[in-house]
């Protein structure tokens, strides 16, 4: 299928679909003889299971350090958990955005805290 279908099968743009390309996230779709992309069901699985990620709060450049890892998620989307082991798929880049919500929730309570003090609304 060409670029425009294989966006709207995954639920984006076809200029989402080139940026992926571009950051490495989507391998370089084959080719017609006029030299448009190509796409098959495969590569508009794997684009769901990108914006998954990142709708679950992963960053491209989190996804780029595991994107030769991507296509497990698309063979298995519902792996077993690894329990953080250390070798496991994408182990540090989980806990490392974790961490960085859990420290945006603590900022955001604080600030919260200080407003509402501030406004006599506490």
């Amino acid at each position: 299928m060409r670029i425009g279908d294989a966006a709207a099968a995954a639920g984006t743009t076809p200029r989402a679909l080139r940026f992926y390309e571009e950051r490495g996230l989507l391998p370089p779709p084959q080719r017609t003889a006029a030299g448009q992309r190509r796409y098959g069901p495969d590569e508009v699985a794997r684009v769901r299971v990108i914006r998954e990620l990142l709708g679950l709060g992963l960053t491209v450049e989190d996804l780029r350090g595991i994107a030769d890892r991507i296509q497990l998620l698309v063979e298995n989307p519902h792996p077993p958990c690894a329990g953080g082991e250390p070798d496991s798929p994408g182990s540090g880049v989980v806990e490392r955005r974790l961490a960085a919500i859990d420290a945006e929730i603590g900022r955001l309570t604080r600030l919260r805290a200080r407003l509402a003090r501030r406004t006599g609304q506490d």
